[in-house]
Protein backbone atom coordinates (compact mmCIF):
# COMPACT_ATOMS: atom_id res chain seq x y z
CA UNK A 1 0.00 0.00 0.00
CA UNK A 2 1.37 3.09 -0.95
CA UNK A 3 1.71 6.23 1.64
CA UNK A 4 0.20 9.24 0.97
CA UNK A 5 2.11 11.91 0.74
CA UNK A 6 2.01 14.76 3.23
CA UNK A 7 0.56 17.85 1.18
CA UNK A 8 2.83 21.53 0.94
CA UNK A 9 0.63 24.13 2.66
CA UNK A 10 1.87 27.74 3.03
CA UNK A 11 3.02 29.69 6.41
CA UNK A 12 0.93 32.49 7.98
CA UNK A 13 3.43 34.21 6.73
CA UNK A 14 4.12 33.36 3.18
CA UNK A 15 -0.39 33.78 2.71
CA UNK A 16 0.30 37.69 3.87
CA UNK A 17 3.18 37.88 1.20
CA UNK A 18 1.50 36.22 -1.34
CA UNK A 19 -1.80 37.89 -0.43
CA UNK A 20 0.37 41.63 -0.65
CA UNK A 21 1.52 41.37 -4.18
CA UNK A 22 -1.67 41.98 -6.35
CA UNK A 23 -2.24 45.87 -6.55
CA UNK A 24 -6.14 46.29 -5.72
CA UNK A 25 -6.09 49.44 -7.58
CA UNK A 26 -6.26 47.85 -10.60
CA UNK A 27 -9.51 45.66 -12.10
CA UNK A 28 -7.76 42.65 -11.79
CA UNK A 29 -4.90 43.35 -9.20
CA UNK A 30 -8.55 43.47 -6.92
CA UNK A 31 -10.08 40.30 -8.06
CA UNK A 32 -6.77 38.17 -8.29
CA UNK A 33 -6.17 39.34 -4.35
CA UNK A 34 -9.73 38.26 -3.42
CA UNK A 35 -9.72 35.09 -5.81
CA UNK A 36 -6.31 33.94 -3.82
CA UNK A 37 -8.77 35.06 -0.20
CA UNK A 38 -11.33 32.56 -1.23
CA UNK A 39 -9.09 29.98 -2.11
CA UNK A 40 -7.81 30.33 1.36
CA UNK A 41 -10.54 30.96 3.13
CA UNK A 42 -13.00 28.50 2.05
CA UNK A 43 -10.89 25.64 0.60
CA UNK A 44 -12.03 26.00 -2.87
CA UNK A 45 -10.61 23.93 -5.88
CA UNK A 46 -9.41 25.78 -8.58
CA UNK A 47 -12.43 25.02 -10.73
CA UNK A 48 -15.08 25.59 -7.92
CA UNK A 49 -13.05 29.30 -7.07
CA UNK A 50 -13.54 29.93 -11.69
CA UNK A 51 -16.64 28.48 -11.47
CA UNK A 52 -18.52 30.82 -8.70
CA UNK A 53 -21.35 32.44 -9.95
CA UNK A 54 -22.89 35.46 -8.07
CA UNK A 55 -26.40 33.62 -7.54
CA UNK A 56 -24.96 31.25 -5.49
CA UNK A 57 -23.43 33.95 -3.17
CA UNK A 58 -25.26 35.78 0.00
CA UNK A 59 -23.51 38.82 0.26
CA UNK A 60 -25.73 39.39 3.47
CA UNK A 61 -24.37 36.14 5.39
CA UNK A 62 -21.32 35.25 3.43
CA UNK A 63 -23.05 31.59 2.51
CA UNK A 64 -21.25 29.82 -0.44
CA UNK A 65 -22.74 27.75 -2.29
CA UNK A 66 -20.35 25.27 -4.40
CA UNK A 67 -22.14 23.36 -7.23
CA UNK A 68 -20.93 20.41 -8.26
CA UNK A 69 -17.51 19.97 -6.49
CA UNK A 70 -15.82 17.11 -7.88
CA UNK A 71 -17.69 14.30 -7.58
CA UNK A 72 -20.71 16.33 -8.67
CA UNK A 73 -21.36 17.24 -4.84
CA UNK A 74 -22.71 20.63 -3.94
CA UNK A 75 -21.69 21.87 -0.34
CA UNK A 76 -22.33 25.18 1.31
CA UNK A 77 -19.63 27.36 3.18
CA UNK A 78 -19.86 30.76 4.34
CA UNK A 79 -16.98 33.89 4.34
CA UNK A 80 -15.48 35.80 7.12
CA UNK A 81 -16.58 39.38 7.41
CA UNK A 82 -13.57 40.66 5.81
CA UNK A 83 -13.76 38.26 2.73
CA UNK A 84 -17.51 39.42 2.83
CA UNK A 85 -16.46 42.78 2.71
CA UNK A 86 -13.87 42.17 0.03
CA UNK A 87 -16.26 40.57 -1.86
CA UNK A 88 -19.47 43.26 -1.43
CA UNK A 89 -16.69 45.46 -2.93
CA UNK A 90 -15.75 43.72 -5.93
CA UNK A 91 -18.83 43.44 -7.06
CA UNK A 92 -19.33 46.72 -6.80
CA UNK A 93 -16.70 47.73 -9.00
CA UNK A 94 -16.83 44.85 -10.97
CA UNK A 95 -20.79 45.93 -12.16
CA UNK A 96 -19.01 49.68 -12.54
CA UNK A 97 -16.01 48.96 -14.64
CA UNK A 98 -17.42 46.10 -16.46
CA UNK A 99 -20.62 47.90 -17.63
CA UNK A 100 -22.88 45.02 -16.68
CA UNK A 101 -23.56 42.44 -13.82
CA UNK A 102 -21.92 39.45 -14.64
CA UNK A 103 -22.81 36.02 -13.97
CA UNK A 104 -19.49 34.77 -12.65
CA UNK A 105 -17.83 35.90 -9.27
CA UNK A 106 -14.16 36.29 -11.31
CA UNK A 107 -14.02 37.61 -14.58
CA UNK A 108 -11.54 39.81 -17.41
CA UNK A 109 -12.91 43.17 -17.70
CA UNK A 110 -14.53 41.75 -20.64
CA UNK A 111 -16.92 39.94 -18.42
CA UNK A 112 -15.41 36.59 -19.28
CA UNK A 113 -15.05 33.72 -16.19
CA UNK A 114 -10.99 33.64 -15.79
CA UNK A 115 -9.12 30.62 -16.98
CA UNK A 116 -7.43 27.85 -14.93
CA UNK A 117 -4.54 28.39 -16.70
CA UNK A 118 -4.50 32.30 -15.76
CA UNK A 119 -5.14 31.68 -12.29
CA UNK A 120 -2.35 28.74 -12.34
CA UNK A 121 0.01 31.11 -14.06
CA UNK A 122 -0.71 34.11 -11.95
CA UNK A 123 0.40 32.56 -8.51
CA UNK A 124 3.07 31.18 -10.13
CA UNK A 125 4.11 34.71 -11.02
CA UNK A 126 2.97 36.21 -7.59
CA UNK A 127 5.00 33.44 -5.44
CA UNK A 128 8.21 34.35 -7.72
CA UNK A 129 7.31 38.45 -6.96
CA UNK A 130 6.89 37.42 -3.12
CA UNK A 131 9.91 35.97 -2.96
CA UNK A 132 8.04 32.13 -2.00
CA UNK A 133 8.18 28.46 -3.12
CA UNK A 134 6.37 28.02 -6.07
CA UNK A 135 2.59 28.09 -4.98
CA UNK A 136 -0.14 26.35 -7.16
CA UNK A 137 -3.73 26.05 -6.68
CA UNK A 138 -4.26 23.06 -4.78
CA UNK A 139 -1.56 24.12 -2.10
CA UNK A 140 -4.02 26.67 -1.14
CA UNK A 141 -7.03 23.93 -0.67
CA UNK A 142 -3.73 22.18 1.63
CA UNK A 143 -3.06 25.59 3.91
CA UNK A 144 -6.91 26.22 4.34
CA UNK A 145 -7.34 22.51 5.41
CA UNK A 146 -4.32 22.61 7.87
CA UNK A 147 -5.08 25.74 9.45
CA UNK A 148 -8.88 25.13 9.69
CA UNK A 149 -7.87 21.31 11.44
CA UNK A 150 -5.24 23.68 13.77
CA UNK A 151 -8.00 26.25 14.76
CA UNK A 152 -10.84 23.65 14.99
CA UNK A 153 -9.22 20.38 16.21
CA UNK A 154 -11.94 19.10 14.36
CA UNK A 155 -11.39 16.58 10.97
CA UNK A 156 -14.02 16.01 10.55
CA UNK A 157 -15.32 19.79 10.15
CA UNK A 158 -12.46 19.85 7.67
CA UNK A 159 -13.96 16.66 5.90
CA UNK A 160 -17.22 18.41 5.23
CA UNK A 161 -15.58 22.02 4.21
CA UNK A 162 -13.54 19.78 1.85
CA UNK A 163 -16.44 17.99 0.79
CA UNK A 164 -14.35 14.64 0.95
CA UNK A 165 -16.93 11.90 0.91
CA UNK A 166 -14.75 9.35 3.39
CA UNK A 167 -12.62 10.63 6.49
CA UNK A 168 -9.75 9.12 5.66
CA UNK A 169 -9.20 11.79 3.10
CA UNK A 170 -9.25 14.21 5.10
CA UNK A 171 -7.15 12.62 7.34
CA UNK A 172 -3.61 13.29 6.10
CA UNK A 173 -3.89 16.75 7.33
CA UNK A 174 -3.87 15.19 10.74
CA UNK A 175 -0.30 14.71 9.78
CA UNK A 176 0.51 17.93 9.20
CA UNK A 177 -0.61 18.85 12.73
CA UNK A 178 1.23 15.80 14.22
CA UNK A 179 4.32 17.82 12.92
CA UNK A 180 3.19 20.75 14.59
CA UNK A 181 3.03 18.89 17.95
CA UNK A 182 6.12 16.87 17.33
CA UNK A 183 7.91 20.20 16.89
CA UNK A 184 6.37 22.13 19.94
CA UNK A 185 7.13 19.05 22.37
CA UNK A 186 11.19 18.63 21.17
CA UNK A 187 11.82 22.22 21.64
CA UNK A 188 9.39 21.97 24.90
CA UNK A 189 11.99 20.49 27.14
CA UNK A 190 14.60 21.80 25.31
CA UNK A 191 13.76 25.68 26.13
CA UNK A 192 13.19 24.77 29.67
CA UNK A 193 16.72 23.69 29.93
CA UNK A 194 18.08 27.03 28.84
CA UNK A 195 16.04 28.64 30.88
CA UNK A 196 17.10 26.89 34.09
Amino acid sequence: MATKRIPEVLSKEEQDRLLSVPNPRYFSGERNRLLIRLMLDLGLRLAEACAVQWKDVDLTTGKVHVREGKGRKDRILWAGESTLEAMRHWRERQVKEGGKAPTHMFTTLEGKPVQHRYVQAMLERYSKRAGIRHVHPHMLRHTFATDLLRQAGNVELVRRALGHSNLSTTQVYTHLVDADLEAALKSFRTAQAVAA
